[in-house]
């Protein structure tokens, strides 16, 4: 499955960004407990602290980002997810066990879909929803439900 982007749109990397209320333990979460790069931190950048993070590498990218007084954070929902796509159930099995040893523990699938095709799912310390599926999207079909 291969998909090109438009011409007019010569995008070279992706970032999207979330404020934190929680900006110590989110870091720690991403970057120690699951374990993503961090590309870029800065502290007091006009009254702002952020890490960015790789999600692999630096062509697309999570920023992490607290400002001033304690920000108006909407409500988390189970559909709000970070979906990494991992190479198959071993590495899916290691970010598991990583994420353990660290005092996480999974949380039910609002949908469905994710735990029939083998997802593990957590969340970070804002409530937000990290899914670790053990297929490649558009590399690899799902897992077969219930596999």
């Amino acid at each position: 499955m291969e998909h090109t982007w438009p011409e007019h749109l010569a995008v070279g990397a992706v970032r999207f960004a979330r404020p934190t209320a929680n900006y110590e333990a989110i870091t720690a979460f991403y970057g120690d407990d699951l374990g993503l790069p961090v590309l870029a931190s800065f502290r007091g950048h006009a009254g702002y602290d952020g890490v960015v993070f790789g999600l692999p590498g630096t062509p697309v990218q999570m920023e992490i980002t607290q400002h001033g007084t304690r920000p108006s954070i909407p409500a988390p929902d189970p559909e709000n997810q970070l979906v990494l796509y991992l190479r198959g159930t071993g590495a899916r099995d290691a970010a598991v066990r990583r994420l353990e040893e660290r005092g996480h523990r999974p949380v039910a699938a609002a949908n469905p879909y994710w735990t029939d095709h083998g997802a593990v799912l957590f969340e970070d310390p804002d409530g937000w929803v990290v899914v670790l599926a053990p297929w490649v999207f558009g590399q690899e079909p799902a897992p077969a439900a219930g596999a």
